[in-house]
């Protein structure tokens, strides 16, 4: 992650390389904390009032009070002015003690993957009661990731012990049927992500119906096509799940010229 930018309430703008929390900050001795990522394009984050909401939801579940969301805007402008690129990930942490803003390059191999369609590996998944909070205790994530990759994907598909489909450990999970897109419902334990409910807004005028509920994994993999939304990836076309391929589709790239009209 290349950080251009940061910025700490109370402290102002601080070096990106300098620490910004504390040694008994029970961030780092209890894992507690919460974080929130958005998009910003030309200078603009992209429903910000929407993530720093989630924030706060996040916050609640992990039992942390909320952020001042006022704070956060002021915080997000100054990084995103700092940082001086138009195109940037924004980022909050909070600790409940300390909150800093940062802001970071766009990783320039996320248009290659939307061009080829990333390939996903299928990992198994016992919900936690934070699976819904964008919690800093994010190491089950990554060690579903770390497994995906070393089965020669580039990210997970977690799926529950009952076969039912989840999402990806950074994004919610769709896949078309003719006419129909299917993604899991927020009843699921799964985070409720910002580009989802864009996603959708933008459906219908896009000519797709959009069924939400739980479902199996052998229905998504019949789907026609299949695709990850997310902040910072928006709408990233599946490739393969578990080596079933899946044609690049009209949906994803439909939805992802849609989302970029709308930003």
């Amino acid at each position: 992650m290349n950080v251009l930018a940061v910025a700490v309430a109370g402290r102002g703008h601080v070096d990106p390389q300098a620490p910004v929390f504390a040694a008994d900050d029970e961030a780092l001795l209890r894992g507690r904390a919460v974080f929130e990522t958005a998009r910003v394009y030309g200078g603009r984050p992209f429903m910000l009032e929407a993530h720093i909401e989630r924030l706060a939801r996040s916050a609640a579940r992990v039992r942390l009070p909320a952020p001042d969301a006022e704070e956060c805007l002021r915080l997000a402008d100054g990084v995103v002015k700092r940082a001086g690129l138009g195109d940037l990930a924004l980022r909050f942490y909070w600790t409940g003690r300390t909150l800093v803003s940062t802001a970071s390059a766009i990783a320039p191999e996320l248009e290659a993957s939307r061009a080829r369609g990333i390939r996903l590996a299928v990992v198994r998944w016992s919900t936690g009661a934070l699976a819904a909070a964008k919690s800093t205790s994010y190491a089950e994530n990554m060690g579903a990731q770390d497994q995906a990759l070393e089965a020669g994907a580039d990210d997970a598909l977690l799926v529950g012990h009952d076969g039912v489909v989840l999402e990806a450990p950074t994004a919610n999970v769709w896949w078309r049927e003719g006419e129909r897109l299917v993604t899991p419902a927020l009843e699921l334990p799964i985070l409720a992500g910002v580009t989802r409910a864009v996603l959708l807004e933008l459906a219908p005028a896009a000519g797709y119906a959009v069924e939400e509920g739980a479902f199996p994994l052998e229905r998504l993999l019949a789907a026609d096509e299949a695709f990850l939304t997310s902040s910072i990836r928006e709408v990233m076309p599946v490739g393969s799940v578990d080596g079933t391929p899946f044609a690049l589709g009209p949906a994803a790239y439909a939805l992802q010229r849609a989302l970029r009209s709308r930003t």
